[in-house]
């Protein structure tokens, strides 16, 4: 399969590795092509751009970079139209990643959210257009699936990557389980 995956920040980038790491085990065929950093390109695939030349952050930043998101969000429709993936994967980074959701599904792609963005803290209203555009949703937290339910959303619990990552020190025995 083709896959397009957008990670708009360091903890997408590692979350995006990751994910290119179990699918290339589960698709050994599986080719990318991503907007995200340095963990991702050690995985291989194509990197469109780096998260480093897209992450903005803070509505002060926001506004002085308007043109700057603008060019990165044509930049990345244009190229997603052309590679023409199976899947596209956006993991978090919801003011960006929502634009490009919503256009690729208008193209008839279809699109999975990778750790769904916290609309339940944070914008809830956000939770409808999360549902027009998503084809498959993947959480972090179990409490996030009757959430998601709640709102006609099949969510998808597979664990959370933060709590896998770390699963293999040695405080693992002495509390990750009360976390």
């Amino acid at each position: 399969m083709k896959y397009y995956i957008i990670a708009g920040e360091a903890s997408g980038d590692l979350h995006g590795s990751n994910l290119m790491k179990g699918l290339k085990v589960a698709d050994p065929e599986a080719r990318f092509r991503f907007c995200g950093g340095d963990l991702m390109l050690a995985q291989g695939g194509e990197m469109v751009r780096h998260y480093k030349e897209t992450a903005v952050m803070g509505f002060v930043e926001v506004l002085g970079s308007l043109g700057k998101i603008t060019a990165n969000l044509r930049l990345c429709k244009k190229d997603m139209i052309e590679y023409n993936p199976d899947v596209v994967v956006l993991i978090d980074y919801p003011g960006f990643n929502f634009r490009i959701g919503e256009y690729a599904k208008e193209k008839g792609l279809k699109v999975f959210y990778y750790i769904a963005p916290k609309v339940w803290a944070w914008k809830e209203g956000r939770v409808k257009k999360l549902k027009q555009f998503t084809d498959r949703l993947f959480i972090i937290f179990p409490f996030e699936i009757e959430y998601f339910q709640k709102h006609g959303i099949d969510a998808v619990y597979r664990g959370n990557p933060l709590l896998d990552s770390v699963s293999g020190h040695k405080f693992r025995d002495e509390g990750l389980d009360e976390f």
